[in-house]
């Protein structure tokens, strides 16, 4: 019972190429809105973050999932491990980033009032 191993390689050229293209168009997107800095993102506050920055946030978020997808191999593996790791990262990311803008608004405003010199 003789198995036949022989598998035709099939080139990645062209994913490769996609997925550098999609990845240096949102980093284009993110350096742009970061020269520019358009007035209406950076005056408008979502739950006190500037709109630059979730829009930021969200872009990286993006990048980082596509990056899991296609270079881990994500898009060829069962749901269930797909889901495991994606879902685990998302919360995790969603979880640190609540915390970091909860306890940074929560610094400024102590040291905006006073009550703390800004000695560091």
């Amino acid at each position: 019972m003789a198995h036949d191993t022989t598998h035709a390689h099939q080139s990645n050229t062209k994913r490769i190429w996609t997925v550098f293209i999609i990845l240096s168009v949102i980093t284009i997107v993110e350096v742009i809105l970061g020269i520019i800095k358009p007035e209406v993102l950076t005056d408008t506050y979502f739950v006190s973050l500037k709109l630059i920055n979730w829009i930021f946030i969200v872009l990286t978020i993006w990048k980082a999932y596509y990056i899991t997808w296609a270079f881990m191999h994500m898009e060829g593996e069962t749901k269930g491990l797909r889901r495991s790791v994606v879902w685990t990262a998302g919360f995790l990311i969603i979880y640190l980033v609540f915390i970091l803008l909860t306890e940074g608004d929560y610094v400024h405003e102590v040291m905006k009032r006073g009550q703390v010199a800004w000695d560091f």
